[in-house]
């Protein structure tokens, strides 16, 4: 199984991008994305996304010559146009927006319309904990979950993600999806070949399943149930009714080549803790729970796996499954 090193990934996930028409920033930005998520090992949101963006650049589902744009904005509120290209330039782009205002506001709401998949929430809150502050994340995806009490998938699987910083150590770094799991774990099952536990998914039917690939024919379940399936439902006015973006019933699937311009939003809230009660209050408090959840041996606080997985893959490297491997080196020379 080749090692490659985490400079060596990401050119190669450049050229393919370039190739199949991104500009030189979204490929670079979208290439680092997708190998911080490899690294971290989140593979749903990794190097097995490649083939789809390519293919998505390729069909005209995403736009690789598009720059995100401010449409609108008063005070702490903004809106960016992702221009239907690929997201994670755009959330950059937002979430710059969202420090500066929330700086002279102490809080500001900054979302993202006709916009693509947006990977893993919590990475575009990094800087948003860099810069001493509160972030949150939501986003909305092609439908997958029924709303409470129904049978066809209307909404996505709409992750939340949170960042508090801390005074010295990492921040506490909170991403779910309000799937049971996230969907990309079925993607990943299904070309593996592998069965899923129960309660993670029903089929075309709406009967439980094992079987990946009919999951991903039906629809996952919502964690919690009928709270779960509520809470999504919270993310999705949030990222449509304010946005303009499409709803997630409105977008074809990601997991196929062919479709519509999946045209969806993502939100983020930035909080100045000195707006409030202060930085030193806010780290006090911070830094008195952190000690309180420690005193348990068993506890992990959230995001420090992630973290160490990391800095372990900048180390030494991360190792690509050979079919993998190929399919990428491919797709950088077409």
């Amino acid at each position: 199984m080749p090692r490659l090193q985490l400079s060596e990934l990401e050119a190669l996930v450049t050229r393919a991008l370039g190739a199949a028409g991104a500009h030189a920033d979204m490929a670079r930005t979208t290439a680092r994305a997708l190998i911080s998520a490899e690294a971290q090992g989140l593979a749903s949101h990794g190097l097995s996304r490649l083939p789809q963006y390519v293919a998505h650049l390729r069909n005209g589902r995403a736009n690789g010559a598009a720059i995100p744009t401010v449409v609108r904005g008063r005070g702490g509120a903004v809106l960016v146009d992702a221009q239907r290209g690929l997201a994670f330039g755009a959330c950059a782009f937002a979430i710059e927006e969202a420090i500066r205002r929330a700086r002279e506001h102490g809080v500001s709401f900054a979302a993202v319309t006709n916009s693509h998949h947006f990977g893993v929430a919590a990475d575009h809150l990094r800087p948003v904990g860099a810069a001493r502050m509160v972030g949150l994340a939501f986003g909305n995806s092609p439908s997958a979950m029924p709303v409470a009490g129904g049978k066809r998938a209307l909404l996505g699987t709409n992750p939340i993600a949170a960042v508090f910083p801390r005074r010295d150590g990492a921040p506490l770094v909170i991403d779910l999806s309000l799937s049971e799991v996230a969907r990309g774990k079925v993607m990943v099952a299904a070309r593996e070949g592998k069965p899923i536990p129960p309660g993670w998914a029903l089929d075309r039917e709406g009967r439980p399943t094992t079987d990946a690939k009919a999951a991903l024919e039906g629809s996952m379940l919502a964690m919690g149930g009928a709270k779960g399936a509520t809470l999504a439902l919270v993310v999705e006015l949030l990222v449509t009714a304010l946005t303009g973006a499409a709803l997630g019933f409105e977008a074809s699937s990601f997991f196929v080549e062919e479709g519509n311009v999946p045209k969806l939003g993502q939100a983020f809230v930035v909080i100045d803790p000195e707006a409030l009660a202060g930085g030193d209050v806010y780290f006090e408090r911070v830094e008195t729970l952190v000690a309180a959840m420690l005193e348990d041996a068993d506890v992990r606080l959230p995001g420090a796996r992630r973290d160490a997985l990391g800095q372990r893959a900048a180390r030494e490297g991360i190792d690509v499954a050979p079919a993998l491997y190929e399919q990428l080196t491919g797709l950088a020379a077409s």
